[in-house]
């Protein structure tokens, strides 16, 4: 079984410093890493928050996410040339960036994309700058130059090799002035899922990001697909969701595949859960998902 190496990246940098930071300590007290060959992989501090708004960008700390990027993907990288699957807990969904430079770095991949919200929003449309709200956008090349060409490589991933899943936000995003998904983007948002039945929808996905010349594909979880019943624990709570069963359904099919490549978790809030209830039922939920790990020679 390939190894499953674990990197804290604790930065609020595309958010603000509210409680998501602690959740890979959170992760960690609720047994993660007591998963079968589980490793721990290091922890990726990020730079000092700023509050004030950049005005060359619109965004909230844009050099620092930059910086961060730069040496989130160094460390993912390292795991992956070890020939191991790397499991990074965030943090705010900015984190997604680090993850995808280090593929960037090795060629052409995709991502299934599992978020209550489809984080396409440009700088003018996003009410404070955070760039948590608009990942998906920069990874795909939309957006302030500093953050969409990291390292001079251009758009992290091309919109054809997306999938957006599980995501309910379409009259919200839309209300706020949030530029539409592109498409070639393929989407599957909660209502299509439920059409289907989530093993169903999340064949269909894997299906999608394994056709073609991809060398595999990431997958990004933002806790907030999940039901706001099962997972009040968040910053920017929304009706609806994805229940447990669904999620683990998903995670299994979507990480049981060869192709998948590694996985970031991201905006659970640990101070939302005092008692630690909700963090050890989503160590649960990852553990049955990382199970369907397939074996590598």
């Amino acid at each position: 079984m390939q190894e499953l190496a674990i990197i804290e990246a604790p930065s609020v940098l595309g958010l603000r410093p509210s409680g998501v930071q602690e959740m890979p300590a959170a992760l960690l007290d609720a047994g993660l890493l007591l998963h079968p060959g589980a490793v721990p992989a290091g922890r990726v501090e990020p730079p000092a928050y700023d509050p004030r708004r950049d005005p060359g960008t619109g965004v909230l700390n844009a050099a620092g996410i930059v910086r961060y990027s730069v040496r989130l993907a160094d460390a993912v990288g390292d795991v992956l040339d070890a020939g191991r699957f790397p499991v990074v807990l965030g943090g705010d969904c900015s984190i997604l960036l680090g993850g995808l430079l280090a593929l960037r770095r090795r060629g052409r991949h995709g991502l299934l994309f599992l978020d209550g919200h489809t984080d396409f929003y440009q700088p003018s449309a996003e009410p404070v700058g955070e760039a948590a709200s608009m990942e998906l956008a920069l990874a795909t090349g939309r957006g302030p130059r500093l953050l969409t060409d990291l390292e001079g490589r251009g758009p992290l991933l091309r919109d054809e090799d997306v999938v957006a899943f599980g995501f309910r936000d379409a009259a919200e995003s839309a209300a706020a002035g949030m530029q539409p998904l592109p498409p070639q983007l393929h989407a599957i948002d909660l209502d299509g899922l439920r059409a289907v039945g989530a093993a169903a929808a999340a064949r269909q996905a894997v299906d999608r990001l394994t056709t073609g010349t991809t060398a595999g594909y990431w997958v990004h979880l933002d806790v907030d697909v999940l039901d706001d019943a099962v997972m009040p624990a968040v910053d920017y709570r929304m009706p609806g969701g994805l229940s447990w069963s669904e999620l683990e359904t998903v995670l299994r099919t979507a990480l049981g595949h060869a192709r998948a490549v590694g996985l970031d978790v991201t905006i659970f809030n640990p101070r939302l859960d005092p008692e630690g209830r909700i963090a050890a039922r989503l160590t649960e939920c990852l553990h049955r998902g990382l199970s369907a790990r397939t074996p590598r020679s």
